[in-house]
Protein backbone atom coordinates (compact mmCIF):
# COMPACT_ATOMS: atom_id res chain seq x y z
CA UNK A 1 0.00 0.00 0.00
CA UNK A 2 1.57 3.22 -1.44
CA UNK A 3 0.43 7.35 -0.74
CA UNK A 4 1.26 9.88 -2.84
CA UNK A 5 -0.10 13.43 -2.59
CA UNK A 6 -1.17 15.98 -5.31
CA UNK A 7 0.45 19.70 -5.20
CA UNK A 8 -3.79 20.55 -4.85
CA UNK A 9 -3.84 18.39 -1.63
CA UNK A 10 -4.95 15.62 -2.23
CA UNK A 11 -3.95 11.91 -1.28
CA UNK A 12 -4.64 8.42 -3.46
CA UNK A 13 -3.79 5.22 -1.10
CA UNK A 14 -2.90 2.83 -3.82
CA UNK A 15 -3.90 -0.81 -3.21
CA UNK A 16 -3.83 -2.73 -6.05
CA UNK A 17 -5.38 -1.43 -9.04
CA UNK A 18 -7.57 0.73 -7.10
CA UNK A 19 -6.79 4.00 -5.63
CA UNK A 20 -8.68 5.90 -2.72
CA UNK A 21 -8.66 9.76 -3.20
CA UNK A 22 -9.70 12.23 -0.35
CA UNK A 23 -8.04 15.51 1.22
CA UNK A 24 -5.10 15.75 3.17
CA UNK A 25 -5.26 16.69 7.09
CA UNK A 26 -3.52 20.22 5.95
CA UNK A 27 -6.37 20.88 3.64
CA UNK A 28 -9.31 20.10 5.55
CA UNK A 29 -7.95 21.96 8.40
CA UNK A 30 -7.13 24.91 5.71
CA UNK A 31 -11.16 24.68 4.92
CA UNK A 32 -12.35 24.63 8.00
CA UNK A 33 -15.69 22.73 9.59
CA UNK A 34 -16.68 20.64 6.30
CA UNK A 35 -20.32 20.90 5.72
CA UNK A 36 -20.93 19.52 2.22
CA UNK A 37 -19.28 16.82 -0.23
CA UNK A 38 -20.84 16.36 -3.41
CA UNK A 39 -19.61 12.86 -4.63
CA UNK A 40 -18.84 12.01 -8.43
CA UNK A 41 -21.33 9.19 -9.56
CA UNK A 42 -19.53 5.62 -9.71
CA UNK A 43 -18.77 4.78 -13.33
CA UNK A 44 -17.74 8.28 -14.05
CA UNK A 45 -14.64 8.15 -15.98
CA UNK A 46 -11.80 10.49 -15.38
CA UNK A 47 -8.82 11.61 -16.53
CA UNK A 48 -5.93 13.09 -14.10
CA UNK A 49 -6.62 16.70 -12.87
CA UNK A 50 -10.40 16.80 -13.88
CA UNK A 51 -12.53 17.68 -11.39
CA UNK A 52 -14.05 14.92 -9.47
CA UNK A 53 -15.85 16.11 -6.34
CA UNK A 54 -16.67 19.49 -4.47
CA UNK A 55 -15.91 19.66 -0.51
CA UNK A 56 -17.74 22.99 0.81
CA UNK A 57 -16.70 24.44 4.21
CA UNK A 58 -18.07 27.33 6.29
CA UNK A 59 -15.39 29.01 4.81
CA UNK A 60 -15.09 28.31 0.81
CA UNK A 61 -15.77 25.39 -1.55
CA UNK A 62 -13.32 23.74 -3.19
CA UNK A 63 -13.03 21.18 -6.30
CA UNK A 64 -11.10 17.82 -5.43
CA UNK A 65 -9.42 17.24 -8.74
CA UNK A 66 -8.44 13.25 -9.83
CA UNK A 67 -4.82 12.70 -9.13
CA UNK A 68 -4.42 9.66 -11.73
CA UNK A 69 -7.10 8.92 -14.43
CA UNK A 70 -9.62 5.75 -13.73
CA UNK A 71 -12.73 5.14 -12.82
CA UNK A 72 -14.88 5.90 -10.01
CA UNK A 73 -15.94 2.79 -8.54
CA UNK A 74 -17.32 3.53 -5.36
CA UNK A 75 -17.93 7.07 -3.00
CA UNK A 76 -18.04 7.14 0.59
CA UNK A 77 -22.23 7.11 0.92
CA UNK A 78 -21.19 7.94 4.92
CA UNK A 79 -20.07 11.81 3.85
CA UNK A 80 -23.45 12.56 2.68
CA UNK A 81 -24.88 12.68 5.90
CA UNK A 82 -21.60 12.94 8.09
CA UNK A 83 -19.49 15.84 6.06
CA UNK A 84 -17.76 16.11 9.15
CA UNK A 85 -15.63 13.08 8.75
CA UNK A 86 -13.67 14.78 6.68
CA UNK A 87 -12.40 16.94 9.23
CA UNK A 88 -12.52 14.46 12.07
CA UNK A 89 -10.64 11.75 10.04
CA UNK A 90 -9.81 12.66 6.25
CA UNK A 91 -7.06 9.92 5.53
CA UNK A 92 -9.40 7.12 6.74
CA UNK A 93 -13.40 7.48 7.83
CA UNK A 94 -13.23 10.81 5.85
CA UNK A 95 -12.27 9.19 2.14
CA UNK A 96 -14.04 10.45 -0.73
CA UNK A 97 -14.10 8.25 -3.71
CA UNK A 98 -12.24 5.00 -5.12
CA UNK A 99 -10.84 4.90 -8.21
CA UNK A 100 -9.71 2.02 -10.31
CA UNK A 101 -6.69 3.50 -11.76
CA UNK A 102 -6.24 3.37 -15.57
CA UNK A 103 -2.21 4.06 -16.06
CA UNK A 104 -0.61 3.03 -13.29
CA UNK A 105 2.65 5.05 -14.16
CA UNK A 106 0.55 8.82 -13.14
CA UNK A 107 0.99 7.47 -9.34
CA UNK A 108 4.65 7.41 -9.76
CA UNK A 109 4.10 11.26 -11.18
CA UNK A 110 2.42 12.39 -7.33
CA UNK A 111 4.69 13.30 -4.73
CA UNK A 112 6.05 11.50 -1.90
CA UNK A 113 5.10 12.38 1.66
CA UNK A 114 8.45 14.03 1.93
CA UNK A 115 7.74 16.06 -0.97
CA UNK A 116 4.17 16.91 0.13
CA UNK A 117 5.78 18.24 3.58
CA UNK A 118 7.91 20.76 1.81
CA UNK A 119 4.85 21.63 -0.09
CA UNK A 120 3.21 22.73 3.09
CA UNK A 121 5.76 24.76 5.30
Amino acid sequence: MTTKFTPDHEYIRVEGSTGIVGITPYAQQQLGDIVFVELPPVGKALKKGDEAAVVESVKAASEIYAPVSGTVTEVNEALTGEPGLVNSDPENAGWIYKIEIAEAGEVDTLLDADGYAELTL
